[in-house]
């Protein structure tokens, strides 16, 4: 079986946005003009295809990533020439923040982004953070102003707010013809011709002259775009400063360039309800945004030497791929969603997952388009699929040939800063309970699942109320397990803010071989990881741990060091002051004896578990409290109750601005202040006010509530 489509005619992308731009709805649209569906399912009416969860329909929003693929073949190619057709592999992600990681991990194997923006709210808190999940990626995008027939909309406004916020390199490419209810097409800056879209669904593109009363603003912005565009390449540059003319596709040619580079981000405009636009941001898509050829080769290690590995974007190279996201499927099972980077891959084949060093049967590959799939034999470099029948593989796991074996770099995930005791309503529901938690926390790394010691209880953990809750109802939906829940709990840290040494000597004689371990450890807070800072060999650093062997003179024989380094590592999982684990601790192991018959490793661990805790108690022990950050948005009337509602709950106002018509507020308040927020909010402003909250960082709490903290624990 050969590839279907050259390489250079595949786009994988994504559509990003905050919750409520309108992402789902052109999502919908670029699967109707591609002609994926032939009738457009609205998300108010619960029809849409990619929210295809009975979840996503009710509430109306999205919750997990839906991979697509659709072809297009650019508007402005003559009928009958499918010449510049392309591969489409679309992903529509999640916009609330509780599903970011949906979109964090979406961006980690997609080649490009469009970024969808309300046309009244312009920049939104979840755009920052998606933004700034593709800058981490170096992900190519295109924006589109979205909504330009709701009441209030303002293109420049919106335009401004990416610029101040996003990033300064945005420029417009379009301009929107009318606003509001008389926004009737749009002005393209490059081709400077208008466009207006006719017939059922706006199907029609008619090619019309700029309106007389646009034709100076059009000039204007034309300018400033080719001046953007010479600014990116120094040849170029000079040939601007001489006079010279550009035609159409040396423009087109160098936007591409300088897209791809990240250095320009065109800004396009339209309102998909209402099928205007979004044609044009397919034809950009083709034009401005990346093939996998266009893109660096990818890196990653030999899992054996440790040395650097790189493939290219080509079938002949060795196979290597990406799993990036699992899915429970009701009917073939678990699908693993892989992007292939180099190499191809066959159903029936076995593949090597150098992340387990074990290898799988591959039993059938399927496209998906949302929640249906077709079933193909082979995929390429380049292409996004889903894999049926891999138990092994996890999200982040690498997949490859096995004579040819790599690790590419993994994606990394917030930790969970909410928790909920999860009990099964009967006795039967206790088996399925533990199935369904278990796959559910392999679809989704954010989501965390552990037990108290003490009690037996199940603890879930995630991003957010709306993620737990969804969670809980999946497991009942999904699996038929009913459960009780109780209420929701804060995932508080401990650190400690001082130095401390402390020894242990674990001694034990019961009859025959006795134990005996002795260490002397120095405890102090860990200084923040500086990226690219080489590491000191005797030291092991992890995001939250150090530890530093300075043994010298062989006092412990080294075959016991890691039990040492095992055992304060365990002794952190329950802290000092409340039991909650313990993050950000530096562990230097400066002395020890041992016994020649008695020693052991489990004696070690004890050891230095003892000595860690006594260390800890002495090296002032403090709980963290994760800190959101929150943004809300209300008429200004309601000012004086949110902000003072804001201070009731410790926060901390950080600013406040217009949009629109209505007021923001910005300002960090701590999560166990938050529960319930939302439906105070709306009972405060009659129903007009909302609020989006991050995670941003941890904070030491103030003593009172301290105090309670451990009250509550006892």
């Amino acid at each position: 079986m050969n590839r279907d489509y050259p390489l250079d005619k595949v786009r994988n992308f994504g559509v990003i946005a905050h919750i409520d731009a309108g992402k789902t709805t052109t999502s919908e649209r670029i699967l109707y003009y591609t002609g994926m569906i032939h009738k457009i399912g609205e998300v108010h009416e619960g029809e849409t295809t990619t929210d295809w969860m009975e979840q996503e329909r009710e509430r109306g929003i999205t919750i997990t990533a839906a991979a697509i693929t659709c072809f297009w073949n650019p508007t402005y190619m003559p009928k009958g020439d499918n010449s510049l057709k392309h591969r489409f592999n679309v992903i529509d992600t999640p916009g609330h923040i509780d599903f970011t990681v949906e979109v964090k991990r979406s961006l980690r194997v997609l080649d490009g982004a469009v970024v969808v923006f309300d046309g009244v709210a312009g920049v939104e808190p979840q755009s920052e953070t998606n933004w700034r999940y593709a800058d981490e990626s170096n992900v190519p995008r295109i924006c589109f102003i979205n909504k330009m027939d709701r009441m209030g909309a303002s293109f420049e406004k919106s335009y401004k707010s990416i610029l101040e916020r996003l990033n300064k390199h945005a420029v417009r490419i379009q301009l929107p013809i009318g606003s509001e209810e008389n926004f009737s097409g749009v002005v393209d800056l490059i081709r400077m011709k208008a466009y207006s879209f006719e017939g059922e669904m706006g199907i029609t593109i008619v090619e019309k002259e700029i309106p007389a009363d646009m034709m100076d603003e059009a000039k204007k912005y034309r300018a400033e775009l080719i001046e953007k565009i010479a600014e990116t390449d120094d040849a170029l540059m000079t040939e601007y400063l001489e006079g010279k003319e550009f035609d159409i596709p040396t423009l087109k040619k160098n936007l591409r360039k300088a897209v791809l580079a990240c250095k320009l981000f065109p800004v396009m405009t339209g309102s998909a309800l209402k099928n205007k636009g979004v044609q044009l941001v397919l034809d950009a898509v083709v034009d401005y945004l990346p093939s996998p050829l266009d893109i660096p080769a990818v890196k990653g290690v030999h899992p054996d030497t440790g040395a650097e590995v790189i493939r290219h974007a080509d079938d002949k190279e060795p196979f290597s791929a990406l799993a990036f996201k699992l899915q429970n499927d009701p009917f073939v099972g678990q699908l693993t969603f892989f992007r292939v980077y180099s190499g191809t891959v066959e159903a029936g084949s076995y593949i090597y997952n150098s992340t387990t060093g074990k290898k799988e049967r591959l039993s059938r590959i399927v496209r998906l388009q949302a929640n249906e799939r077709e079933e193909v034999q082979k995929v390429f470099a380049g292409e996004i699929a889903a894999a049926v029948g891999l138990k092994e593989a996890l999200t982040s796991h690498t997949l490859c040939d096995e004579n040819n074996p790599i690790v590419l770099e993994t994606i990394k995930f917030m930790e969970p800063v909410i928790s909920l005791r999860v009990e099964p309503a009967t006795k039967a529901d206790q088996e399925k309970m533990g199935t369904a938690l278990r796959k559910l926390a392999n679809e989704d790394p954010t989501f965390r699942i552990s037990s108290n010691g003490e009690t037996g209880e199940t603890i879930i953990a995630g991003m957010g109320e709306l993620h737990l809750e969804i969670m809980v109802d999946r497991m009942k939906r999904e699996f038929g397990v009913n459960t009780t829940v109780g209420k929701p709990q804060v995932a508080y840290r401990e650190t400690i803010m001082g130095t401390a040494d402390a020894e242990h000597k674990y001694i034990k004689q019961s009859g025959g071989k006795g134990q005996y371990g002795h260490v002397r450890i120095t405890l102090k807070p860990m200084e923040p990881i500086v990226e690219g800072e080489k590491v000191a060999k005797n030291v092991s650093r992890y995001e939250d741990f150090e530890f530093i062997n300075s043994i010298k003179g062989g006092v412990i024989p080294n075959e016991f060091i890691p039990a040492v380094e095992k055992g304060v590592h365990e002794a952190m999982d329950r802290g000092i002051v409340a039991g909650y684990k313990m993050v950000n601790v530096s562990c230097e192991l400066t002395f020890g004896s041992y016994h020649d018959v008695d020693s052991s490793e489990i004696a070690y661990k004890i050891a230095a578990s003892m000595a860690f805790q006594e260390g800890a108690k002495r090296a002032r022990p403090v709980i963290l409290e994760p800190i959101m950050s929150l943004e809300v948005v209300a008429p200004e009337k309601f000012m004086g109750d949110i902000t003072g509602s804001i201070a009731s709950k410790r926060g901390l106002i950080e600013g406040t601005e217009m949009r629109g018509q209505a007021q923001v507020i910005k300002a960090k308040v701590p999560l166990s202040e938050m529960f319930g927020y939302t439906t105070a909010l709306r009972s405060m402003t009659s129903g007009q006010g909302n609020a989006t909250m991050e995670f941003d960082h941890y904070e030491v709490v103030p003593p009172n509530v301290e105090k309670e903290i451990v009250a509550s624990r006892k």
